[in-house]
């Protein structure tokens, strides 16, 4: 029987970045591919994200810089972000995240807030998917999967999002038929989307829900439960797509996800 996998504490990765070629124009031989589908596998953002980069004049090919999204590049290509060379990712880095309450889905903050990266040592170019706020807590899926971050983040995919929600006072009926209906004004011009919810338990004063949402707005499970006069207490995701937070997980571990598991994250995806 195999052992079960043991969170990990983070180890430092390393990148090697290919030496600048002489300036010239780029290649159109066999094996070439769109630059913005190029940077995509680099895993440094999506390919739409790419194509801004390009519009705005960051991106060069052989020291010539480009704007035109279409651009063909070849093997011997050298592709530079803002001046620095970068390379294709072979083999793609796959982290699923227990996240704590308190730390900031970003690579930097300008109000100095702790950041979930001051506690995962990964690779630049290993980045969160979506975003959870600092008060929630639960499963975040880290990658450099360029392409799957774009499947898995287009709202057209509707990819599920479940979490435990603790909220003040008892729901009525009527308001979990109003969240299971959903148009409920949230603010910013929103309505709510249709929710699946149930109750777990009620205790105290609180009551625990699982909420099951296949978008993924700013805050929208608290805007949306605040808005039915239930604000949350504590949130936690514990499924994105095929992904499942265990029980048995510790707060602020992680684990690469196996072979397995990718297959059926890019399945949850493929064809939509």
């Amino acid at each position: 029987m195999q052992k079960p996998r043991q969170p990990k504490a983070a180890t430092k990765s390393t990148t090697t970045k290919p030496k600048p070629d002489k300036a010239k124009a780029p290649t159109s031989a066999a094996g070439s591919e769109r630059i913005n589908r190029y940077l995509a596998r680099c895993g440094l953002c999506s390919r739409r994200e790419a194509d801004r980069w390009i519009a705005a004049g960051r991106i060069s090919i052989n020291d010539n810089r480009i704007t035109e999204p279409g651009v063909q590049i070849g093997p011997k290509d050298v592709v530079a972000v803002d001046g620095k060379p970068v390379s294709r990712v072979e083999s793609f880095t796959y982290i699923l995240y227990h996240k704590p309450r308190g730390l900031l889905c970003a690579r930097h903050d300008p109000k100095g807030r702790p950041l979930i990266y001051d506690k995962l040592d990964v690779a630049a170019n290993v980045q969160n998917v979506g975003r959870l706020d600092m008060d929630t807590e639960g499963l975040l899926l880290l990658t450099d999967d360029g392409d799957l971050t774009r499947a898995l983040t287009n709202p057209r995919n509707e990819l599920p999002r479940e979490y435990r929600v603790r909220v003040g006072g008892r729901l009525e009926l009527e308001t979990l038929e109003k969240l299971r209906h959903g148009g409920l004004d949230i603010g910013k011009g929103e309505k709510s989307a249709p929710w699946e919810v149930s109750v777990d338990s009620e205790t105290g004063g609180h009551t625990w829900l699982t909420v099951i949402i296949k978008r993924g707005r700013w805050r929208e499970v608290r805007r949306t439960l605040e808005a039915a006069g239930h604000p949350v207490r504590r949130l936690i995701r514990t499924r994105f797509g095929s992904l499942k937070l265990e029980p048995d997980m510790p707060v602020g571990s992680w684990i690469r996800l196996n072979a397995a598991e990718v297959r059926r994250l890019k399945a949850s995806v493929a064809g939509r």
